[in-house]
């Protein structure tokens, strides 16, 4: 176990207050009704690139969008309304996850271009997650109980922190192992490539318990969100490298892709089984909400 370094910054409490709210709601256009529910396309007012990476048991949504100017910001959408979030005098700020606490993670660089570190915001406040003599890291998730999950080094490599107790989470033989999320019980997963295949995975209590890949995925399957059920959402390759996306739930995969999209990739899901992500419509990349509830097709496998 290794001990973690920790800084901190305050966000004023009231210059958050003072972002909330002050954009459009975010559903600017009419839901799409589809053989596999509901799709709501979500997009930050006036940016150029919007994309949604998780959904927590709130229904609260975090992404990163690029505004006109090329800036990546990191946002909160909650209750209809969007809020930026920005790490102080970053050059760059992105969102990755946020339990059902509120607590958002993510990532910054102080500079365009510059190596990233991980960051937390809780209570209006900041905190900067670095892994020793790693050059790059990011947080990817936060449990209920605050447990950390991220990346670090080059190739990339996975973590898990509990309070100041690192774990380093490492796919045998892989390079390289991206960590996707943690569940509210603590399960992870991921996604490691081997042998020049990308698999997705599930670590448990300290093992892996599972590896897979989509059927007939053309060397490329990732996983990147986990509700409390234990469903798991992700991407994966065709044959034709095109990106769609994929539902894991008891045994069963379910592929889907937006509507009109020439890419899709699934992020987050929530404990009713909504899912979130981005894909690509008409060379724009777009947030998208799913909301699950007409009968999928699924492929089944062992």
């Amino acid at each position: 176990m290794t001990q973690i370094r920790f800084s901190r910054s305050l966000l004023a409490a009231g210059a958050l207050a003072g972002a909330l709210y002050a954009q459009a709601p975010a559903m600017s256009s009419p839901a799409v009704v589809t053989s596999y529910g509901v799709f709501t396309f979500i997009d930050y007012p006036g940016a150029v690139s919007t994309q949604i990476w998780a959904i927590n048991s709130r229904g609260e949504m975090v992404g990163v969008y690029v505004d006109a100017a090329r800036v990546t910001h990191g946002f909160l959408y909650a209750r209809g309304r969007f809020t930026s979030v920005d790490y102080p005098g970053a050059a760059l700020t992105v969102a990755n996850n946020s339990n059902a606490q509120g607590d958002i993670v993510g990532e910054y660089a102080a500079v365009a271009n510059g190596p990233r570190r991980g960051f937390v915001l809780s209570g209006g406040r900041f905190s900067t997650i670095e892994i020793p003599d790693a050059p790059a890291s990011g947080v990817v998730g936060i449990a209920a109980n605050g447990d950390l999950v991220g990346y670090y080094d080059n190739p990339l490599r996975g973590y898990l922190l509990r309070g100041d107790q690192l774990t380093r989470i490492d796919v045998p033989a892989a390079s390289p192992t991206v960590i996707g999320s943690i569940s509210p019980q603590g399960h992870i997963v991921g996604s490691a490539r081997v042998e020049g295949v990308s698999r997705g995975f599930l670590f448990q209590d300290g093992e892996f318990v599972k590896h897979w890949e989509y059927p007939g995925a053309n060397g490329f399957t990732n996983a990147i969100g986990i509700n409390a059920a234990g469903d798991i959402v992700g991407r994966y390759l065709d044959a034709a490298n095109v990106s769609h996306g994929y539902l894991l739930s008891n045994g069963l995969f379910t592929s889907f892709d937006c509507p009109g999209a020439t890419f899709t990739g699934a992020a987050g899901i929530t404990p009713d089984g909504d899912i979130v992500g981005r894909c690509t419509v008409g060379g724009v990349s777009r947030g998208f909400y799913l909301k699950r509830g007409l009968q999928p097709r699924y492929t089944v496998t062992d």
